[in-house]
């Protein structure tokens, strides 16, 4: 959560270490321009904000620069709305022509951020991330570029996606040092199915006070209650569409026994609530240190709204500590074997 003793009325929370206020849901928007057409995508962007939401988040290489542009018309033809929303976007990845068309050097970020603001429609993006490590650039070229570009008023703040825990205590140290601003927000992976952040990233985010925006809290689906042991699915999931999508694979995930455990025990509490089991995953996510404002990336407004039902849900510490229990990250070698991961749940929760 906030590292700020005060916290914001209502479903609203710091962006980490900065004074500025979010909705705990961030608006993904990676399916605008592939699986949600731009009408579709305007009408998940009404249906977020009607709901109370206000943080939306992108990437240049979502749609190769599309769903940039339909966030930015619609930011056009809303002006009192756009004026309450928090805009997130990324860069790093190839927009460009050439081996200077990627990475996070300055040559790349400033025509990468350039370009951002020029799809968007905006002077200003509040939060600028870099999308991923690059390992060819000084970490101080780069963190530079981000100061300069706080101090021109291009961005209020940067923050770091996929990053390990060892990457992000370097950043966070490294402004220090040099009096640059800090980064505020991290973007990991994180839901029931992967924890393995717990070991070492979020950690390090409660040291850097660095506020956590999980991405795929659902696990690409298999925690939304759709999927049913041995029965692959078709049509219009993700899975159902490319079974062999990468980490969402269906063989690799049915076959291990704690994928079923996990949405088992989900269910269960879903039905105890009356809500469904997205719901729960989505609380569950919510309900974590450092955690600032999960990612939802919906794919249509129904799917919208069922997972901002989730922003009403409150899971007894039972719920929480059964679910915790039954989705504890693995690792068996040392140093994190179960004492060890027992002893850093504790720490992150506060104890010792």
């Amino acid at each position: 959560m906030s590292a700020q003793q005060d916290s914001p009325a209502g479903p609203y929370r710091t962006l980490g270490r900065s004074g500025v206020v979010v909705f705990e849901q961030a608006l993904g928007t990676m399916t605008f321009g592939a699986e949600a057409d731009e009408a579709t995508s305007h009408e998940i962007i009404d249906a977020y904000v009607a709901g109370g939401g206000n943080f939306i988040d992108t990437a240049d290489v979502y749609s190769a620069g599309a769903s940039e542009e339909i966030i930015g018309r619609w930011l056009a033809t809303h002006p009192t709305d756009a004026a309450g929303i928090v805009l997130a976007t990324k860069g790093r990845f190839p927009m460009g022509a050439g081996p200077n068309g990627l990475g996070t050097s300055r040559r790349h970020l400033r025509i990468a951020l350039d370009d951002s603001l020029r799809r968007l429609g905006v002077e200003h993006i509040d939060l600028y991330q870099l999308h991923a490590w690059d390992p060819i650039t000084p970490l101080d070229e780069t963190l530079r570029f981000l100061d300069d570009a706080i101090r021109q008023g291009k961005i209020g703040y940067y923050g770091f996606s996929n990053f390990l825990g060892w990457q992000l205590a370097k950043a966070a140290m490294l402004a220090e040092r040099h009096g640059w601003s800090p980064p505020v927000t991290l973007q990991p992976q994180y839901n029931l199915l992967v924890r393995g952040i717990e070991h070492e990233i979020v950690p390090a985010a409660l040291d850097a006070g660095v506020g956590l925006l999980p991405w795929s809290p659902l696990g690409g689906g298999w925690l939304s209650g759709k999927y049913r042991r041995d029965v692959p699915p078709t049509g219009s999931t993700r899975l159902g569409e490319n079974p062999q999508r990468g980490m969402e694979a269906w063989e690799q995930r049915n076959a291990d026994d704690r994928t079923w455990h996990i949405i088992d025990t989900l269910t269960d509490v879903a039905k105890a609530h009356d809500v469904s089991p997205s719901q729960v995953a989505l609380a569950w996510l919510g309900a974590q240190p450092a955690v600032t404002s999960v990612i939802l990336g919906a794919r249509s407004v129904e799917q919208l709204r069922d997972n901002m039902g989730a922003v009403e849900l409150v899971l007894e510490p039972a719920d929480l500590e059964r679910l915790s229990l039954v989705s504890a990250p693995q690792a068996d070698d040392y140093p994190y074997g179960a004492p060890g991961v027992a002893q850093r749940h504790r720490e992150i929760q506060g104890g010792r």
